[in-house]
């Protein structure tokens, strides 16, 4: 069974590693997780993720206290930390178009070397990387990603980790909890063996290796 403690969770989070997140602007960020790493004190990460959240609002609440050396994400303009941490060289930041980070992490969940793109030939984004010719067509070559831990936001969990998402909260989770070596499931529920809907369950439990029950959000939102 794989239900356990935020403590017992937080024992395979420590500094220095690779962290994948799931969420979109905070939606979809599992707040319990996010609050017990920043209690934890746990510092140089390297995150990947969508975006920087909000600056007290999911993943931003780890970039806005420093505890970040680098980002992979699609954008960080809503969490003013994360720019000046950039602006300042105090941290490094990795952008990628949207799908072709999505899709860097879907490959890395699923085995996959790498993803082909036609995004960033012949600029600066092509720099140092391989380039391959697809029917007569020029493709670079980005490489997939993979995290020493992911952490994801679900609606259900029963104790084999399988996981049914809420609504738009669905957004970067499965993939993300496909991605790391480690994923950890945050759950607002934890249901019995048997009553989560099999056409409801989006990710199996074989990719998930911890569940912690979620104490639920408590950062307030923007448009509050």
């Amino acid at each position: 069974m794989k239900v356990c403690s935020i403590e017992e969770a937080l024992s395979h989070i420590h500094d220095g590693i690779t962290l994948m997140y799931g969420g979109f602007g905070g939606i979809g960020s599992p707040p319990t997780l996010i609050d017990a790493i920043l209690e934890k004190g746990v510092k140089d990460l390297v995150l990947i993720g969508n975006d920087a959240g909000f600056p007290d609002i999911g993943i931003g609440r780890l970039v806005s206290n420093g505890r970040a050396r680098k980002l992979i994400v699609s954008h960080i303009g809503s969490n003013p930390s994360a720019g000046q941490q950039m602006s300042d060289r105090k941290i490094e930041v990795e952008f990628y178009p949207q799908g072709t980070l999505a899709e860097k992490i879907r490959a890395g969940g699923v085995g996959l070397g790498g993803i082909l793109v036609d995004i960033g030939i012949d600029s600066m984004v092509g720099e140092g990387k391989e380039q391959v010719w697809v029917d007569g067509k020029q493709y670079l070559i980005e490489p997939a990603l993979t995290a020493d831990v992911s952490i994801v936001l679900v609606k259900q969990a029963d104790p084999f980790g399988n996981l049914v998402y809420n609504k738009s909260a669905r957004n970067t989770n499965p993939l993300v909890a496909m991605a790391g070596n480690f994923t950890i499931a945050e759950a607002e529920e934890i249901v019995d063996l048997g009553e989560l809907d099999p056409d409801m369950i989006i990710t199996p439990g074989v990719f998930v290796d911890k569940v912690v029950p979620s104490e639920g959000v408590n950062w307030k939102w923007v448009w509050e």
